[in-house]
């Protein structure tokens, strides 16, 4: 290894020794000072995030009568949830309004988000019809999702301009308190977390990477397919992940929508909240939390995100 000539050497004319060390001290010193500046916000998670679900995990292994909770260690709520065909049943649901409202989102937001970056031309425009995109969350989520119940109704403007056009001779009963409404509900409050990422990463594409495949001879298709969709993937990932969990903890859009005819895990969650059973609420949970992690985990070995982070 050729030796740094004199003039480059740090402190010159010190022994070897005494500058190693003043190299040391310098990257010690920078390292406390990095641990000191991050140290707030891990006192903020710490105390947010980490202990609550640590307290949560703890409640979890209590025992409740019906007039008291006591502390203990034991089983028993985790053995109850995991014997009882009603959770597989709850859960089975709740994954089924993840998935089927995840590829409504997706089928949505990708368009929009493609439409938005590629259709339209002008910077200006682009902002401007993002931002429309934004005007529902002007609004609270319930209201957004009690806005449905009027238009969807028996008596409601669907069935009404249906019925005058012909189209149908009696009220469509499914329209209202059933799974369509609490997917569209779904759809319409969670949409905007799929075109946000997905937007965000086709505005990074390199446009003359289109045109390259465009001069390759390669059609509409295949360049979506072979060069927008591979390089979304990361976007893509991000709203599937804000979409699956939001979904999965969300209680008052099912309980609303379904006429308190369906229930997820967050209902389960809510009832057992409601009836003082904390403990069982607990476990219930922590069983959520680790099935959403798996998602998570699952999601993420396709892709990774952190380039985009």
């Amino acid at each position: 290894m050729t030796a740094l000539p004199k003039t480059s050497r740090p402190f010159p004319g010190q022994p070897a020794a005494a500058r190693a060390r003043l190299l040391g001290g310098g990257l010690k010193n920078r390292h406390l000072s990095g641990w000191l500046l991050a140290s707030p916000l891990a006192l903020v998670l710490l105390v947010f995030l980490v202990l609550p679900i640590v307290m949560i995990a703890i409640v979890s292994f209590w025992g409740a009568t019906e007039f008291s909770i006591y502390p203990a260690f034991q089983w028993d709520n985790y053995q109850f949830l995991l014997t009882s065909p009603v959770t597989y049943k709850v859960f089975l649901n709740t994954f089924k309004y993840a998935v089927l409202t995840w590829a409504f989102t997706l089928t949505i937001g990708f368009t929009v988000a493609y439409f938005l970056a590629f259709h339209v031309r002008s910077l200006t425009w682009q902002i401007a019809l993002f931002l429309l995109c934004t005007i529902p969350f002007w609004t609270s989520n319930i209201i957004r999702m009690i806005s449905w119940i009027p238009f969807l109704g028996r008596n409601g403007i669907a069935n009404s301009t249906l019925m005058s056009m012909g189209v149908i001779d009696e009220p469509l009963e499914w329209l209202l308190y059933s799974d369509f409404s609490v997917i569209l509900a779904f759809v319409h409050l969670y949409t905007l977390f799929m075109v946000v990422p997905i937007f965000n990463t086709m505005m990074r594409i390199d446009r003359s990477l289109i045109e390259a495949a465009y001069d390759s001879g390669a059609t509409g298709w295949q360049t979506l397919t072979n060069v927008i969709i591979p390089l979304c993937k990361p976007g893509i990932m991000i709203g599937s992940i804000f979409v699956v969990t939001l979904v999965m903890g969300d209680f008052i859009t099912v309980r609303f929508m379904s006429g308190s005819q369906s229930a997820n895990v967050g209902r389960l969650i809510s009832n057992d909240i409601g009836l003082l059973q904390y403990p069982s609420a607990a476990a219930t949970a922590v069983i959520l939390l680790i099935t959403v992690l798996m998602v998570i985990g699952l999601l993420l070995r396709f892709v990774d995100i952190r380039k985009e982070l």
